[in-house]
């Protein structure tokens, strides 16, 4: 499915980074930074233009070569792997920052990532997601259409015991993120640092 999205001329979901990070990127410590469920590159691109060094993991070779096409239309390189989130390894303690961008994967797939994601950041390192929550179901302005792959914010919380939560919402916002992410939009957003 991911491969013939990002085969499609345009960017599914645009060329300029999701807002939450735009937003909130100046809350990453120096040092590695990885982008899970990357698509076709605009938020590792936006990154390594601050000035990071990033890897933008994904399942679809497709979107990733598309990443690292708009990093070069940049003038920034990114690093890109092509990985299946379900048995993707995480090194313990890399990770300066890991950012989560709808990232829609199953329920219990989440839980095991996010426990790799809260074991693969440094002390000091932050944890940066904005996902659909549950109350998007049925609004017709992007996400999933089943509540299995919808982030609700107490979930999540539980999900990453051992770091700090600066930063826990669930909101209604207007997400205009190229064709597939149009319109007002009930978002969960979490900001937390490792200890």
């Amino acid at each position: 499915m991911w491969n013939e999205r990002f085969r499609d001329a345009e960017h599914a979901y645009g060329t300029e980074p999701n807002d939450f990070l735009a937003a909130r990127w100046t809350a990453l410590p120096k040092g590695p930074i990885l982008s899970l469920a990357e698509g076709q590159g605009r938020n590792a691109v936006f990154l390594a233009q601050q000035g990071h060094d990033v890897l933008g993991v994904d399942g679809s070779e497709v979107g990733l070569a598309r990443a690292r096409s708009l990093a070069e239309s940049r003038g920034v390189e990114i690093a890109t792997r092509v990985v299946d989130l379900a048995d993707f390894e995480i090194e313990p303690s890399h990770f300066a920052g890991i950012i989560s961008i709808f990232a829609h994967v199953p329920r219990d797939l989440r839980r095991s990532l996010h426990r790799r994601v809260v074991s693969g950041l440094r002390p000091g390192g932050v944890f940066l997601l904005e996902a659909y929550s549950p109350k998007q179901l049925g609004m017709g302005t992007g996400g999933p259409p089943d509540l299995e792959r919808l982030f609700d914010l107490d979930e999540v919380r539980g999900e990453l015991e051992g770091l700090m939560i600066e930063h826990g919402v669930e909101t209604k916002r207007a997400v205009v993120e190229g064709q597939f992410h149009t319109g007002d939009a009930w978002v969960t957003q979490i900001l937390a640092r490792r200890p």
